[in-house]
């Protein structure tokens, strides 16, 4: 597989989702939701950084570093208290009206992290298949997330009286 078309696929990927989180975060009422999308927005912006770090490099024909994604790799994702955070009861509950953009989000979360391994298994470059590796382990941190709010909104959906 061409490492270029893959870093260029990746790149347009990550711009969509990080509009996503951005225009969507004004659709929560809850500040905590507002912010944990804003999050989401932040953090697929450091992927667009790491991967057009990478295009960079394979363009200028020199060897790509990781030491960016290693970095992010240290930093991890959201600490585990906003984490916990971000699934409170009552933030959940503010979440029920919006279970499709959730769901969405789970989904866009889930394709990306399937492409970076589809992606990594494809290409022999060791930094490449590295790369693609670091890049699929956020996305399922991502997924995780967005499965486990999706599914507990819905259990409070799923709970409420009739017409909410």
């Amino acid at each position: 597989m061409d490492v270029t078309k893959i870093y260029e696929y990746a790149l347009q990927r990550e711009r969509e989702g990080r509009d996503f989180f951005r225009n969507n975060a004004q659709r929560f009422g809850h500040a905590a939701v507002v912010g944990a999308f804003e999050k989401l927005a932040e953090e697929e912006e450091k992927h667009i950084r790491f991967i057009q770090s990478l295009l960079d490099a394979q363009q200028a024909g020199g060897a790509s570093s990781l030491e960016t994604g290693q970095q992010m790799d240290r930093e991890g994702f959201f600490s585990e208290r906003a984490e916990t955070e971000l699934l409170d009861q009552s933030i959940i509950e503010a979440m029920v009206p919006d279970l499709a953009v959730l769901r969405t989000a789970y989904l866009i979360e889930r394709d990306f992290a399937e492409f970076y391994e589809m992606a990594a298994d494809k290409v022999e470059d060791p930094t490449a298949k590295e790369s693609l590796q670091m890049l699929s382990r956020w996305e399922r941190q991502h997924e995780k997330l967005f499965k486990t709010m999706h599914d507990r909104a819905f259990e409070e959906y799923a709970a409420m009286p009739w017409g909410g």
